[in-house]
């Protein structure tokens, strides 16, 4: 029993340290969870029952939700057609209806060449 206690205790705190490292705060908030997770087990485990629900509704579950809500909010969980497509032109076509072009095989770089995107563009027609 005491290495199974050790090894959850370990496992607290490599979720600590990676939390602080994590640049994406969707990870952030999985490891949050994780550890509040094991955090319960350990409360079990010294006998205190009512802080491990405790632990695991509001720390798991309540906390967690309000994040997810508050990176949905801010928009930081991207939709999956942005990441698809990193870059769309709006055209029209010649009877009026708007069209969409994507550029997503292009590699994303920080500057556009103007050029090099009406070339691509003529080449997927």
């Amino acid at each position: 029993m005491q290495v199974f206690t050790y090894i959850l205790l370990g496992f607290l705190i490599v979720c600590a340290i990676s939390v602080s490292f994590s640049r994406n705060l969707l990870n952030s908030i999985l490891i949050f969870m994780s550890y509040s997770l094991v955090m319960s087990v350990i409360w079990i485990l010294l006998e205190s029952p009512d802080l491990a629900i405790t632990e695991a509704a509001v720390g798991a579950g309540v906390t967690s939700i309000l994040f997810f809500i508050t990176l949905k909010k801010i928009h930081a969980i991207m939709e999956t057609e942005e990441e698809e497509c990193p870059v769309k032109i709006k055209t029209v076509s010649k009877q009026g209806s708007p069209n969409g072009i994507c550029f997503s095989s292009i590699p994303q770089t920080k500057v556009w060449d103007i050029n090099a995107l009406i070339l691509f563009w003529h080449l997927q027609q």
